[in-house]
């Protein structure tokens, strides 16, 4: 019997339900993955006792010598992975790495530009119940009403008229590639600091499959799980100049003692992500995209900018007679887990919007390919059009299964 099952069988319970539940649905939420095996096992050893405030060399507890070179594997491999200068490890999440960005570089009630969360941003891009929103003045751009591609026009102008003193790029709900380039040249004619936070698209950048925001940022922050497939967390990369202030906002200025045990699953992410094999991963990842985006769109579902060039898609489901919400309750009752999302311009409320957000990131990692996606967008197709057809709810959640039967999750084959 499992230790956690003897000792507290309703936590045990949860967790088993959430096994059975990964294994035979079929997750589409665009911000989830699979880590390894080897990334879970770092993340749930005697690391997780370790106080470790400060950093490897420079702690405030003794008895950190080992839990030092957990540390500096991290950075060293994250520093390989993404050609960076300076790297901190330590933030628990993408929240907290772009909160501890701002505290670095900015006053409360400075000026900065942010994607506008409606438009696909996030919500630590200046939401007014943020932090983000609350402490510093964010003027929001967005993307063109014709294209749904971030409108740089908008950018540059509010850019000259604001005279913002940071520049926030990266998205939570855009299905395109961002040029960093242009970005940067706008921060720069603005005197602006960029920040790129590339927490969705991190492990296409990894893969060199995304244009890389690295050299032309100030800062970029991200997560460690989504596309880059290790634990929860967060990382901020940085130019050397800008390293000591950043790691000062992160401890002390907005962390206590870092998590040992996940900062040692992100030092095992970013070794798999260094290997032949990930970019394999992460070419698969987007012509899944690809491949269900064209499955959809041709099935009437409006996607928002017409495709993706990424990991996502975003789509209206309104010309399909449903809301984002029904769209996402309909689905899941089929084992198909996907999540409501505003689309740019939306007339319709956040908590019911028009669309929904798909992501391929985790189905990839269960080793299916085109052949999968299309089924799965026929399977979407029709319960979007009947979303109250129980007959069809048991007949494709039945098909799920057998699907999901066929690819197990990461780690399962193994034993």
């Amino acid at each position: 019997m499992n230790c956690i099952e003897r000792q507290d069988p309703k936590v045990w319970a949860a967790i088993a339900g959430e096994v059975a539940r990964q294994r035979d649905g079929l997750e589409l939420i665009a911000s989830e993955n699979y880590s390894s095996p080897a990334v879970m096992q770092a993340c749930g050893t005697v690391l997780t006792n370790k106080y470790a405030e400060g950093y490897p060399g420079k702690r405030y507890y003794g008895g950190c010598e080992f839990v030092d070179v957990a540390e500096d594997l991290a950075r060293d491999r994250a520093k390989e992975l993404f050609g960076a200068e300076h790297v901190n490890v330590q933030p628990h999440a993408g929240a907290q790495a772009n909160t501890a960005v701002y505290v670095s570089v900015l006053e409360a009630g400075d000026t900065v530009l942010g994607l506008d969360l409606a438009h696909g941003g996030h919500l630590t891009h200046g939401m007014r119940l943020n932090i983000s929103g609350r402490l510093y003045h964010f003027v929001s751009y967005g993307v063109r009403p014709d294209t749904h591609r971030i409108d740089f026009d908008q950018v540059a102008a509010l850019a000259r008229q604001h005279k913002p003193r940071l520049i926030v790029a990266g998205a939570s709900a855009y299905p395109r590639e961002i040029p960093h380039g242009v970005f940067a040249q706008i921060a720069r004619d603005c005197g602006a600091k960029l920040l790129v936070d590339m927490a969705h698209y991190a492990g296409l950048v990894a893969a060199r499959l995304h244009d890389d925001p690295v050299p032309v940022s100030d800062y970029v922050s991200t997560t460690t799980h989504k596309t880059l497939r290790g634990p929860r967390g967060g990382m901020i990369l940085c130019k050397a100049r800008y390293a000591k202030e950043i790691d000062q906002a992160v401890f002390p200025g907005t962390q206590g003692g870092p998590l040992m045990h996940v900062i040692a699953g992100k030092a095992v992410c970013f070794r798999e992500a260094l290997t032949p094999q990930f970019k394999q991963y992460a070419r698969q990842i987007v012509d899944n995209a690809k491949t269900l985006a064209e499955v959809l769109s041709s099935g009437g579902l409006e996607l928002v900018s017409g495709g993706t060039d990424n990991h996502l898609i975003l789509a209206d489901v309104t010309p399909l007679g449903v809301t984002g919400r029904a769209a996402e309750k309909a689905m899941e009752r089929c084992g198909i887990t996907v999540n409501k999302n505003m689309i740019p311009f939306d007339r319709r409320k956040p908590l019911d919007p028009s669309g929904i957000r798909i992501g391929t990131p985790a189905l990839t990692s269960r080793g299916m390919g085109p052949d999968a996606m299309r089924l799965i967008g026929r399977w979407i197709l029709q319960v979007l059009r009947s979303p109250d057809d129980e007959e069809l709810c048991t007949r494709v959640r039945g098909e799920v299964s057998e699907l999901c039967c066929q690819f197990s999750l990461p780690g399962e084959s193994e034993g």
